[in-house]
């Protein structure tokens, strides 16, 4: 995935009244009208958020006699997906890192720690 798309897809997750649009798709195709219905605005504004995301490929139209339903494509998904994948097993190393730290710390007789019944200097 190259980095203009990345842009693009995150681009278009960021609006809220896009990933409620993909969420309905992930449930099976609808035209424009039916993707409107849920939503305190116009069928022309739904077609602007469609378009944006038929422009990051997370959305596709296909014919079906006088419709035109729209189709999520999770392609561009899977791509950010794994792009986020390599920072969660960063943050988990990390976090797995600072478990073992704070560990060493609270045993007895650690590095660092007094001794039990020992004296302070």
């Amino acid at each position: 995935m190259t980095a203009e798309q990345l842009d693009a897809t995150f681009s278009a997750l960021a609006d809220p009244t896009r990933r409620a649009i993909l969420a309905r798709l992930a449930s099976g195709d609808a035209t424009v009208t039916e993707l409107a219905a849920p939503f305190a605005m116009s069928q022309p504004a739904i077609s602007k958020h469609v378009k944006v995301l038929e422009r990051a490929g997370l959305v596709s139209r296909g014919r079906d006699a006088q419709r035109r339903p729209c189709r999520l494509d999770v392609g561009p998904l899977r791509d950010a997906i794994t792009w986020l994948e390599n920072y969660r097993r960063y943050w988990e190393e990390s976090y797995q890192r600072l478990d073992a730290l704070l560990e060493g710390l609270q045993t007895p007789g650690s590095a660092g720690g007094p001794e039990p019944g020992g004296r302070d200097s």
